[in-house]
């Protein structure tokens, strides 16, 4: 699926995912097109993309020019909270934009308002899954207390559940919950909610010769948390990419989950 350096989560159905994506919220248009082209040139084999972005044309695109297999890229997109009722339509609607027969992984992008919505939802998810138009299904923005709820409805989990992460986010209580219920744990903004000053990442990069961006990247991978940075800058895409050349001690990990607390 991915190249042996690239570490990857294991999510039911034997499905791999990589632990480092590229996220593409804000990225639309020409730009979107070139930044995910610029991000499957610098070796990102998993592209998260939604509904809600606008930008799954390109995305598709993007792939299809890239000279890689489909079965070489992990695709995820979302299925936005004003599509709830019209699931199958929607998923039909992304793979149609992005030009594939499945995506790798469907996610309900926010839960619904009220107690109890999400499981009818969460129900044609699974179905989508079933008919292969999607071959694993999570969530995104839900706590935990939500999650319990899908599961405790449908005997199913959600193989991942997207939300903002990083350092300053760490929660090893939140990051044993999503352990213990068997669903992978992916964060997005992981550059935007960190101060990239802090004395603690600065030292730590320099120890390695690398940025602290490319520090706080790899503590995710390291935790086995998915992470995808995003960026439209083709250096920044390519130095995000360079995290497999080094790995962060214990100590260095302690130090930077103390920044959570």
């Amino acid at each position: 699926m991915t190249s042996p350096e690239q570490p990857t989560a294991l999510l039911p159905g034997e499905v791999r995912m990589p632990l480092l994506g590229f996220g593409t919220w804000q990225a639309t248009g020409e730009t979107g097109y070139e930044a995910v082209l610029a991000a499957l040139d610098a070796g990102y084999r998993h592209i998260d993309t939604a509904t809600m972005y606008g930008n799954e044309r390109e995305v598709g695109r993007a792939v299809k020019e890239s000279g890689l297999r489909r079965e070489d890229i992990f695709i995820t997109t979302k299925l936005p909270p004003e599509r709830v009722g019209r699931e199958r339509e929607t998923i039909e609607a992304s793979l149609t934009a992005l030009d594939t027969d499945y995506v790798d992984l469907w996610l309900i992008h926010w839960p619904p308002n009220g107690p109890g919505e999400g499981i009818p939802v969460w129900r044609e998810m699974l179905a989508a899954r079933d008919e292969n138009l999607a071959r694993a299904v999570g969530v995104s923005n839900h706590s935990i207390s939500q999650i319990d709820e899908l599961i405790q409805a449908t005997e199913e989990n959600p193989a991942v559940n997207q939300i903002r992460w990083s350092p300053a986010l760490y929660d090893r209580q939140l990051y044993a919950a999503h352990r213990d219920r068997g669903v992978v744990l992916e964060g997005y903004s992981p550059l935007r909610a960190t101060d990239l000053a802090d004395p603690v990442l600065v030292r730590i990069a320099a120890a390695h010769d690398v940025s602290p961006a490319q520090v706080v990247l790899r503590w995710h991978i390291d935790h086995e948390i998915v992470v995808i940075p995003k960026s439209v800058t083709p250096e920044r895409i390519r130095t995000n990419a360079d995290v497999f050349g080094f790995s962060l001690t214990a100590e260095e990990m302690r130090d930077i989950d103390a920044l959570g607390s």
